[in-house]
């Protein structure tokens, strides 16, 4: 089948093909003046994008758009394939190859003949391929993990990868002690107006509240979209409640954000 046949077919077993049909047609001469003209670094921002679009639908329960931001996220996959086949490199085939692959390599459990029968005995296993696959075994033992991360969920990953092997507190009441050391040092580093340990310390206190999200299975990227979710929400509420009392938002004094921030809360609880 053509490009072109491919492209129009309503046949639901050949819709990604259809999709690499209609990315290798965008690209092509004569297609997408845009998509011909970006690169792997050029959409990177978009893959970034689109991955949280998607994390976004999910944690909100938005079933009916996660559809379509799953096919968003796709055809960041095909566009990096496509560009990567022009360039000889590798092709979609190349990557679902590889990925499936890896699963079969990383599940000896399920296709292959290893005993392990529980989630923490799979997840030792899977550490325990990645590592030799990679060549990792004389490397550090945090060698590489989360590269590429945002930083609250790789310091995540550093603590869950540490932890494996014992280096962990035994409870939640270790966690809370090491977060009031932290703050009570940001605070002395502040009181010397040492702007270097301020931020050093700042950033041993977010370690510390990452490593109690951790203790209590939170995602941190999670609580930190939910904080972010009811600032914006109560800011949005205070505004309109500045409003309806004739005051606009620039020329509100801080008592009055205050005093309507309160009432934002309030009405919001409510």
């Amino acid at each position: 089948m053509t490009d072109a046949e491919m492209i129009d077919s309503p046949d639901a077993g050949r819709q990604l093909a259809r999709l690499r049909a209609i990315m290798h047609r965008l690209r092509a001469p004569g297609g997408c003046p845009w998509d011909a003209e970006q690169t792997h670094e050029s959409i990177v921002p978009n893959l970034i994008e689109e991955a949280y679009e998607t994390v976004d639908t999910i944690q909100r329960g938005d079933h009916e758009h996660l559809k379509e931001e799953l096919g968003d996220l796709l055809l960041q996959v095909v566009f990096h394939s496509e560009l990567a086949e022009e360039a000889g490199r590798f092709n979609l085939d190349d990557v679902a190859r590889g990925i499936s692959e890896k699963l079969v390599r990383r599940h000896p459990h399920v296709f292959a003949s290893s005993g392990v029968s529980t989630t923490d005995g799979v997840l030792e296993q899977w550490e325990a391929i990645k590592r030799a696959e990679k060549g990792d075994e004389e490397k550090p033992y945090l060698h590489g993990v989360g590269k590429g991360l945002p930083a609250l969920l790789r310091a995540a990953k550093l603590q869950k990868k540490a932890a494996k092997v014992g280096f962990d507190w035994p409870d939640e009441a270790g966690v809370l002690a090491k977060i009031h050391e932290e703050l009570l040092e940001l605070e002395t580093a502040m009181a010397a107006q040492d702007e270097a340990s301020v931020s050093e310390e700042m950033g041993d206190l977010f370690f510390s509240m990452v490593n109690l999200a951790r203790f209590r299975n939170i995602d941190p990227e999670v609580l930190m979209a939910s904080a972010n979710a009811k600032f914006e929400s109560r800011f949005g509420e205070m505004e309109r409640t500045l409003r309806s009392g004739g005051v606009s938002l620039d020329a509100a004094t801080p008592e009055q954000m205050d005093t309507a921030w309160e009432t934002a809360k309030r009405n919001l609880r409510s």
